[in-house]
């Protein structure tokens, strides 16, 4: 496979030329969604080489009976799975009797866009048939924002060389099965099939979770752009309804199908509302036509351009890179369902589940927070507030006692759905995201409020969890935190990770001062809470005493803390010493082998000092960053940001650029080999975070200013970003001569840039 065969460009990604090994990544990194479903940009038409079938719906899912040797007291029994859905866009396509299938025509003149300015996918291709038909096809298809239950394709098909029959065969298909299938079972059952003139749908469930979904399809033809009435044939499978289309074309000729779909699930309407709604959606669809939808599809990403747009000038690279990352994480989720969040594939594959991480918490609800309004990010966080009766379930099966909250490692309903023991009940670190993306929540956007009526709960059970997992050591005379495993998975079951430490001390710290604020200044809300959680002033006292007594594993020789007790042990070999026939070592080496070394997926020291960033000195952070990152293999698709974050703020800008590559091209340029398994969505919205708090330097601390300390990499002209601040528009800009800051709402907002304050007045530019 080529890794480097995109092609560069501002608002498109772009492939050309048909190359089979190319098939599967092309797949995940063309995908379209809109928020409440998606898929992987499969052909329409049959396909017969290697391919990664792929359409999904947000909130279904299935618990896949979990797969592992033995069992352990604790293992969740099932891993949660979102479901690849039936299929609408499927066409097969037969010239004159001969099923078109790019694996077994001669292809030329491939070209695939995805318009990441209008939100639309397109093929363009010449195939010759084994017959000698040559043939010239477009598609388009896309995925509605505004009819967010509608997709939408037009195919066309020219004869160039011969008149004969083109016969359009669109079809549903419920009897898929998801890729990633512990025992290749099969999770729908189909309950009913309808048929119709140019519509029909399917009506199915998944096993066990029992969710309803009805899939549904409308067809219209046109030959030369003129529609035409074409006779309809059908044919009615066990889960599988095809309809077909016999059209005759002359010479130079063009016959187009224009296909439009619908999913509806229980999760929104009565189980016997949904075959209607399906019908009615398409024909809905259909009534608009393929362009007026097209035209709404164009504006309404222009309106979520308006304030997520990040504009690089000079580095074209860079420039779609960022708009790739921003594109996919809007397609992933719009916040506008609480029960939803952000799988790290988001709709582009199966793996991981497409379940929810803590990714949502310390990396993704910046992005939204920033580039949409506060609700948004409010809707992540009331997603863990709704899942807190579930954490404490999930700590109590390990032991915890009192409401101990922990929250899920992986989870689609609250309960935890992970089964590899050194992640389901070592990477406890997770608990601390779930904290710190309420304080950087209540920072940002001055809404205390949340705390009483909704966090204060959720930060009294992660305490409460935190307490209770630290043990005293008699030998340390301090609190240790022992078997757990951080963020970078290649040390697994180490005794004081200093990432989950800190995170542990600070959790209970912030849990105590917001507790005293509620008292004094929502005295309604503090009685219930005390009412419901049975907190007293000595349980509270006791976790102080974790808190203050904390150990912090620490080497006086190197002068830095330690990624964990024994870190020191390890033979220090720097990963510019590796060959690069070694890389990535997670598929070229044992897992033993990994353990034992000095090796670091995403740097744990790193990853506290970046959260908390104000508790340590420039000269501190320096140390530090120079300790570990020649020592960071960034194998995890997290690390690069956060580094290239760090490395901005203690002025190694071309250290900084480089990591900014890597994770703005992390998929386009396949860094770590995986991408054919879908793109890493959740880390996207840290590779925003590069531009945005990197190298624009923005921070909001517990003084609830916005500040900035801009700074550009070499290689570009200029960047601007825009940030929603709590309801003003913000507009910076920065070139390598200067600095300025554009006001585009109706009150003055007042700044800190380059550790100077400034105000910019409403609606007017200030230069810095």
């Amino acid at each position: 496979m080529n890794k480097n065969y995109i092609i560069a460009n501002e608002w498109s990604v772009i492939e050309e030329g048909f190359d089979v090994d190319n098939v599967k990544a092309s797949e995940s990194l063309f995908s379209i969604g809109n928020g409440s479903m998606g898929q992987r940009a499969n052909f329409e038409e049959d396909y017969s080489g290697k391919t990664f079938q792929g359409s999904y719906i947000g909130g279904i899912y299935y618990p896949d009976k979990t797969r592992v040797g033995w069992w352990k007291n604790g293992y969740p029994e099932y891993f949660a799975k979102v479901l690849n859905a039936p299929n609408w866009i499927g066409i097969h396509i037969q010239i004159n009797q001969t099923s078109l299938d790019l694996n077994s025509c001669k292809v030329s003149n491939f070209r695939r866009e995805l318009n990441m300015k209008e939100g639309w996918l397109s093929r363009s291709f010449n195939a010759i048939l084994p017959a000698g038909e040559n043939i010239q096809v477009t598609t388009k298809r896309f995925i509605s924002v505004k009819y967010d239950e509608v997709g939408a394709i037009e195919y066309s098909v020219k004869a160039l060389n011969f008149s004969g029959e083109i016969i359009f065969s669109p079809y549903l298909d419920a009897g898929i099965v998801n890729e990633d299938s512990n025992y290749d079972e099969h999770f729908w059952e189909t309950l009913k099939i309808v048929e119709g003139q140019n519509n029909g749908s399917i009506l199915a469930k998944t096993l066990k979770t029992e969710f309803y979904v009805a899939t549904a399809m409308q067809v219209s033809f046109a030959i030369n752009n003129t529609k035409v009435e074409v006779s309809q044939t059908n044919l009615v499978e066990e889960k599988k309804l095809t309809y077909s289309y016999n059209l005759k074309v002359n010479k130079g000729e063009t016959a187009t199908i224009y296909k439009f779909g619908s999913y509806v699930s229980s999760l929104n309407y009565k189980n016997e509302e949904l075959l209607a709604v399906g019908i009615k959606n398409v024909q809905m669809a259909k009534e608009i036509g393929f362009e007026a939808l097209l035209q709404s599809q164009v504006n309404a990403w222009k309106e979520i351009w308006k304030t997520a747009d990040i504009i690089i000038e000079g580095d074209i690279k860079a420039q779609q890179g960022i708009r790739f990352n921003i594109f996919q994480l809007n397609q992933t989720y719009l916040g506008t369902d609480a029960r939803l969040n952000i799988g790290p594939k988001g709709f582009t594959g199966e793996k991981y589940g497409g379940s929810t991480y803590w990714d949502t918490e310390a990396y993704c609800i910046p992005f939204y927070m920033a580039t949409k309004d506060a609700s948004v990010a409010k809707n992540l966080l009331l997603y863990r507030y709704n899942h807190l009766e579930k954490a404490i379930e999930n700590a109590s099966k390990l032991g915890f006692k009192n409401g101990a909250a922990l929250y899920p490692m992986v989870t689609m309903n609250g309960e935890e759905c992970h089964n590899e023991w050194e992640i389901t009940f070592e990477e406890i670190h997770r608990n601390g995201a779930m904290i710190y993306g309420i304080y950087n929540y209540v920072n940002f956007t001055q809404d205390f409020e949340y705390v009483p009526k909704y966090g204060l709960e959720v930060m009294i059970g992660v305490a409460r969890f935190w307490h209770q997992r630290a043990n005293f050591s008699e030998l340390k005379r301090k609190y240790v935190i022992l078997g757990v495993t951080g963020p970078n998975e290649y040390e697994n079951n180490v005794n004081n990770n200093f990432y989950t430490n800190y995170l542990a001390k600070w959790c209970i710290e912030y849990a105590v001062e917001s507790i005293h604020k509620v008292k004094s200044e929502y005295k309604n809300d503090y009685k219930r809470i005390l009412d419901k959680t049975n907190l007293t002033v000595q349980e509270i006292s006791e976790w102080l005493k974790v808190a203050d007594g904390m150990y912090f594993p620490f080497s006086e020789e190197k002068n830095v803390y330690l990624q964990q007790d024994s870190f020191l042990d390890k033979e220090l070999i720097p990963v510019a010493n590796l060959l690069k026939s070694e890389r990535p070592i997670n598929q070229k080496w044992s897992w033993d082998r990994i353990l034992r070394s000095c090796y670091i997926k995403q740097a744990d020291v790193l990853q506290g000092m970046f959260l908390f960033e104000n508790r340590f000195g420039k000269e501190e952070l320096e140390r530090h960053f120079d300790f570990y990152e020649p020592l960071t293999v960034h194998e995890s698709s997290l690390s690069p940001c956060v580094h290239s974050i760090l490395a901005a703020s203690i002025d190694r800008m071309p250290k900084a650029y480089e990591q900014y590559l890597r994770t703005a091209r992390l998929d386009l340029d396949d860094y770590n080999h995986e991408v054919h398994e879908g793109c890493h969505i959740t880390s996207m919205a840290g590779t925003w975070m590069a531009v945005v708090q990197g190298f624009g330097g923005m921070r909001v601390w517990e003084d609830g200013i916005l500040s900035f300390n801009p700074q550009i990499p070499a290689e570009w002209k200029s960047y601007s970003f825009t940030i929603n601040f709590r309801g003003t528009i913000i507009k910076v800009y920065k070139s390598q001569t200067d600095c300025k800051f554009l006001n585009e709402s109706g009150k003055e907002l007042k700044l800190i840039v380059n550790n100077k304050p400034i105000t910019v007045p409403s609606n007017q530019l200030v230069e810095v």
